[in-house]
Formats: C-alpha cells, sequence, structure tokens
C-alpha cells in the first residue's frame, strides 16, 4: 500500500516536471489514493500535479479516436470509486467535481455548512432538498421536472442552485447513470445520480466534533503537508 509520503513525492516531481515511477494504473489505486491524501480533484486544481488525472499513467489518460469515440479509463472508473472507494464525490472544489474520503467528510462538511447555510424554508434550495429526500435519489433533469422547474433558461437556473448546494455539502453524487443504445450497451459521459449526504452516509458521517473553525484549521494542516509547493491562496481555494 502506498502512503501519503508516496502521494506527496507523486505531485512534486509532477510540479518539478521530473519522472516518476510511480503513478496511477488501476481503479483501485486511485481509491488508494483518495483515501490517502483526504482530497482530490478530478481534473485540474490548479495546482500543478495535484488531481486524478495529473496522477495518472499515461495510459490512463483521455484518448479520442479519428471516428470521434472516446476512451477514458479515469471517467470508467469513477462510478466504483463513488460505490466502492469509502469517499464522496460532488462539485466541492470551486464548483469543480473531485472526490473526500469519508474520513475527512465530516470536518470538510462541518466548514463548507457553516459558510452555506441550510436553504430557507419554501426557497428553491430547500424544495429541491425536500425532493431528494423524498424519493431518496436522482437525476438532475427528473429532479428539475419534478420541482416544476421546466420553463424556458430555467435548466441554468437549476443547475447554478444544485452546483451551490454541492458545495455547501447538501448535495452529493451517488452514482453515476448511463443510457443505452440499441445493443443494450452504455454510452456517453452518464448523468449524476444525486442524494443528500444524510441519506448516503447517515447523518453521523455528517456530524463533526469540532467547531467549524476547528475543522478548517485541521484541514489547512493536512493540504499545508501535503502540497507544500502550493500558497496559502491557493489552500485557500480548495477549502473557501
Amino acid at each position: 500500500m502506498r502512503s501519503l509520503k508516496d502521494y506527496f513525492q507523486r505531485i512534486q516531481d509532477k510540479m518539478n516536471g521530473r519522472d516518476t515511477q510511480f503513478e496511477i494504473h488501476s481503479c483501485p489505486e486511485l481509491i488508494e489514493c483518495i483515501q490517502q491524501v483526504g482530497f482530490l480533484p478530478l481534473l485540474d486544481s490548479g495546482i500543478a500535479g495535484y488531481s486524478a488525472e495529473g496522477l495518472l499513467a499515461e495510459e490512463c489518460r483521455f484518448l479520442q479516436f479519428p471516428d470521434g469515440s472516446w476512451e477514458w479509463p479515469l471517467w470508467e472508473w469513477k462510478s466504483s470509486v463513488v460505490t466502492e472507494g469509502n469517499c464522496v464525490y460532488g462539485k466541492f472544489f470551486a464548483g469543480k467535481a473531485g472526490f473526500i474520503s469519508r474520513k475527512w467528510w465530516a470536518d470538510f462538511c462541518n466548514w463548507r455548512r457553516s459558510q452555506y447555510t441550510r436553504p430557507e424554508e419554501g426557497s428553491i434550495e430547500e424544495i429541491i432538498l425536500a425532493t431528494l429526500a423524498e424519493h431518496g435519489s436522482m437525476i438532475a433533469r427528473e429532479l428539475r421536472a419534478e420541482c416544476g422547474m421546466t420553463g424556458p433558461k430555467m435548466r441554468g437556473r437549476f443547475d447554478s442552485y444544485v452546483n451551490k448546494m454541492q458545495m455547501g455539502c447538501y448535495i452529493v453524487t451517488k452514482d453515476f447513470v448511463y443510457p443505452r443504445d440499441k445493443h443494450g450497451k452504455e454510452y456517453g459521459f452518464g448523468w449524476s445520480l444525486l442524494t443528500t449526504p444524510e441519506l448516503l452516509m447517515g447523518r453521523e458521517a455528517c456530524t463533526s466534533g469540532f467547531t467549524p473553525e476547528e475543522s478548517y484549521e485541521k484541514m489547512m494542516s493536512h493540504l499545508r503537508a501535503l502540497l507544500p509547493h502550493a500558497n496559502e491562496k491557493q489552500l485557500k481555494k480548495m477549502l473557501k
């Protein structure tokens, strides 16, 4: 099993343009990485080498073929990572998607919810959450329709509400749902199956014994140790 020190060195090598023998080649290795680093953006985070994509071996990166088809192991793995990886997935990092291990989720949730207060009763955000609670999980298109947001230009407004509530740790991705062609084969990038973290993991997993400020300092200390080449502004952007 790789240690946090291994991942630290891999990120350092990437930042400095050095080759390294350590790269992620499989879904189980990605799951292990998330458990070690705690917080892992899916794609470019603005911090050199610090993303799931940045840690992958070259053969696991996105590849498009002349006929327009594509192959992207990282995208194919993400469903297994979310359902089996003991982690949480959503748009948590400056509106971009990423993974957070359950070990760190309570602190992350504690801090973020202090910055994004729970939606007021009767607000659109509260209606979205209540609808999710009633149904358990839904893809965005179904959730939007159930909430009555089907008029012109409503999709963009709805997406902004959902994205904000992901940043606030009120909504997460439970899995991914894929359309199927006439042969029954899955295709496309898939749709996020949305739910609440309480429904996914239980209320206790979303509760920290620390104040929001204490949770924030714990996470910042961890990120400073993991990413010493990043400046304070970059680290704060991860958690803001």
